[in-house]
């Protein structure tokens, strides 16, 4: 689905990544694990084409994505991509379900299509009763899964999530990624996430660390541990 060949990126004198080789699968879940600081939310970035490498290159289902002109990746990133950010990002002044719904208006799909999906999603993340809810009628946990609803109502083929679940307590943070995982396993969706939870670990098909710059310890994980 998606691979990525010596990826290198410093900003200044810091070396943040020293060549970065991964590939994740459709259908995959892989956790990302590291320290504060070790460069997981550039190695995202990067992936997700929001910042570029200064060596190496991205491919998605065989496409170089830094070949492609800034409009042609924006295009990617609202039909191809879900991006669940470490920090909310929701826009104040509309609802959660218009937030939720913006990908998709964005894309071009009615609004009756686009309503229907971001219900679904609102929905299944136990926000049914917040729809009509701006943001700051929202506790950082409900903000944050709206966030998650607004990357998938695309029905993205990749999803990449930069501590997902940092304002979630332990048991909305378990359902979420089981929700990933259960999204991976239905439409053959590939997803890479970065946290903290060790936890997950468990759900996912492989965990790998970021440390030095540099991929390590990849770990494969029973399939019976997946389901």
């Amino acid at each position: 689905m998606i691979s990525a060949t010596g990826l290198t990126k410093a900003y200044g004198a810091l070396q943040v990544l020293r060549g970065v080789d991964l590939s994740v699968a459709p259908g995959e879940v892989v956790a990302l694990l590291g320290s504060s600081g070790a460069g997981k939310t550039t190695l995202l970035h990067l992936l997700g084409t929001l910042d570029q490498p200064d060596h190496g290159t991205v491919s998605f289902e065989g496409q170089d994505l830094f070949r492609l002109s800034e409009r042609q990746r924006a295009r990617f990133r609202n039909e191809r991509l879900g991006f669940v950010f470490q920090f909310h990002h929701l826009l104040d002044e509309f609802t959660a379900l218009e937030n939720v719904a913006m990908p998709a208006y964005i894309r071009g799909l009615s609004t009756v299509e686009a309503n229907r999906r971001a219900t679904v999603l609102l929905d299944r993340l136990g926000l049914s009763a917040r729809l009509t809810h701006r943001p700051q009628e929202l506790s950082g946990g409900e903000q944050q899964r709206v966030a998650v609803a607004r990357a998938l109502v695309n029905e993205p083929r990749l999803i990449l999530a930069d501590e997902p679940t940092g304002n979630l307590d332990s048991t909305n943070a378990h359902g979420l990624f089981s929700l990933l995982v259960e999204l991976a396993a239905e439409r053959g969706v590939a997803c890479l996430v970065a946290t903290h939870h060790a936890a997950f670990g468990q759900l996912a098909n492989r965990v790998i660390r970021l440390h030095q710059g540099l991929l390590a310890d990849e770990q494969p994980l029973p399939t019976s541990q997946v389901n």
